[in-house]
């Protein structure tokens, strides 16, 4: 057995350990590689700075004295995998050209909006440090299509993401806006509406309210079948 000489003195580094990783996981995880990568991945998260904080397989094989120490790549896969299937980390799979890469997240709050902005293809490629981009949180046109049109699926993150490629953000949240007043849950008006404006010139009164008036436009004649009644 190889004895440990001590920690060093004076103050040395140090990071955060959930109070819940005691009480709640560490009785869970019955398997030595587990939890030397799920601490690990702790401690490595830790190191990185931004909002949206993940982890490549490539950070945890950098460090050749822990794979050594769990014996080797394919115990740290290994270990991945438990840790994944216990869901302490959380895995998302990218493509990046021809190279599959899968990030790791802790299963924390901010780990798990990351988690959810990759799995709905809120992303893009980045830098060589930072492969992968995880675009920010839009809680307005997103939050508000959960919160009063339905499930956002990839597909419709999608077509939400496009629109906003086409369109002012402001344009987007007042069409869905006036869809929300007149109960139309139905996207198509919403388009409906962002279209005529672009074809009638909203010109950059971006920012203006519509009045009852405009309201009553889109309840009658060409948007007519894009209501649910």
């Amino acid at each position: 057995m190889t004895k440990f000489s001590g920690f060093l003195p004076g103050k040395q580094p140090t990071f955060a350990v959930y109070a819940q990783f005691i009480s709640d996981l560490l009785p869970l995880i019955d398997n030595v590689t587990e939890l030397k990568v799920t601490l690990y991945a702790m401690w490595a998260i830790q190191q990185r700075e931004g909002t949206f904080r993940y982890l490549l397989r490539r950070d945890f094989t950098a460090n050749t004295v822990f794979v050594a120490g769990v014996g080797g790549e394919a115990a740290l896969d290994e270990g991945l995998t438990r840790a994944c299937a216990r869901e302490s980390l959380l895995c998302a799979k990218v493509e990046l050209g021809e190279t599959p890469e899968r990030l790791y997240f802790i299963n924390t709050e901010m780990g798990r909006a990351a988690f959810e902005q990759v799995r709905l293809g809120l992303w893009q490629p980045g830098s060589e440090r930072l492969p992968v981009e995880i675009l920010p949180e839009r809680p307005n046109i997103y939050r508000l299509y959960e919160d009063h049109f339905g499930q956002l699926t990839p597909m419709i993150a999608d077509m939400l993401k496009d629109t906003e490629k086409d369109f002012p953000l402001s344009w987007i949240i007042e069409a869905m806006r006036i869809a929300v007043a007149k109960n139309v849950r139905n996207w198509r008006f919403v388009q409906a509406i962002l279209d005529r404006w672009q074809r009638e010139g909203k010109g950059n009164a971006v920012d203006q309210r519509p009045d009852e008036r405009d309201g009553k436009r889109y309840i009658s004649g060409e948007y007519a079948d894009f209501l649910e009644w």
